[in-house]
């Protein structure tokens, strides 16, 4: 079992930059697939971005450029660096892990990701 806790939430303005944490303790994290998902107001939950077991980063086109994700397999710890943000971005932020996720896009498919963290809160305002 793995559990997740995301932090780094909170109310900035449009523009500015927010970093959100996910801890990961448990299990072998370096082992997983780390991903973020949001699920803004009234949506369903998306991709985010993601980043694998060898380091390699996958991003939704909404945010390659702005966002960046990283890991910290000594502090087992996954991190999304949030820039230029936009109103858009308001959401509930939530961080995953998946154990084998090996077939092409399932890093942005939410139901494949076995591990949830309760989510953190991001408000853009304009």
């Amino acid at each position: 079992q793995v559990q997740l806790v995301e932090s780094g939430g909170g109310l900035v303005q449009a523009g500015g930059s927010l970093r959100l944490s996910c801890a990961a303790s448990g299990g072998t994290g370096s082992s997983y697939v780390m991903g973020w998902f949001h699920q803004p107001p009234g949506k369903e939950r998306e991709f985010v971005a993601a980043i694998s077991r060898y380091a390699s980063t996958y991003y939704a086109d909404s945010v390659k450029g702005r966002f960046t994700i990283s890991r910290d397999n000594a502090k087992n710890t996954v991190y999304l660096q949030m820039n230029s943000l936009k109103p858009e971005d308001t959401a509930v932020y939530y961080c995953a892990a998946v154990g084998y996720c090996p077939e092409s896009g399932c890093y942005a498919n939410a139901a494949r990701y076995n591990y949830w963290g309760q989510g953190t809160q991001v408000t853009v305002s304009s």
